[in-house]
């Protein structure tokens, strides 16, 4: 097997750590802080996982959300809520259990992480063992001007992702 962040800029991680390296700390760091899922991982790890053929991207953001400020190509798309109101999807599990297996590695992202998250308790309840939450999700936190995308975030990485 090769190091799953081959495909990640050698400035950004150490090229020795492996997929189950980052996914096993992620647990331990979730377990310490009691997480009702996997664990949490940056976008960068992320996407190095995904690349690797290591685990499954699902965008758990709004078509609307996904359709005007971007996409993931690599991922699907599960919404956990819809519409401009953001109503939470009844669905959520079903269509997960459509488009991923209970034990694959799954990585939910959602517009700053916090979604993805609730998306990662639900999912791991309904019996999904490997659900990991995308920090800082998509577009990142409001920073001081109340805009995303200036500090953190997958388009902050500059990691790959297309406009509809």
């Amino acid at each position: 097997m090769s190091s799953v962040l081959e495909t990640v800029p050698s400035r950004v991680v150490d090229r020795a750590v492996t997929g189950a390296t980052v996914l096993d700390r992620s647990r331990a760091v979730a377990r310490a802080a009691g997480l009702p899922f996997a664990g949490g991982l940056s976008p960068l790890e992320a996407w190095a996982l995904v690349q690797a053929g290591e685990a499954v991207l699902v965008d758990v953001r709004s078509a609307e959300e996904r359709a005007f400020v971007g996409r993931v190509p690599a991922g699907v798309h599960v919404a956990w809520a819809s519409g401009t109101s953001l109503t939470r999807n009844p669905r959520f599990v079903r269509e997960l259990e459509a488009k991923v297996r209970k034990d694959d590695v799954v990585l939910l992202l959602c517009r700053s992480g916090k979604r993805s998250a609730l998306a990662a308790e639900a999912a791991t309840k309904a019996g999904f063992t490997n659900v990991f939450n995308v920090l800082e999700g998509f577009e990142g936190e409001l920073d001081a001007r109340r805009q995303r995308g200036h500090a953190d975030g997958w388009r902050f990485h500059q990691l790959p992702w297309v406009q509809d």
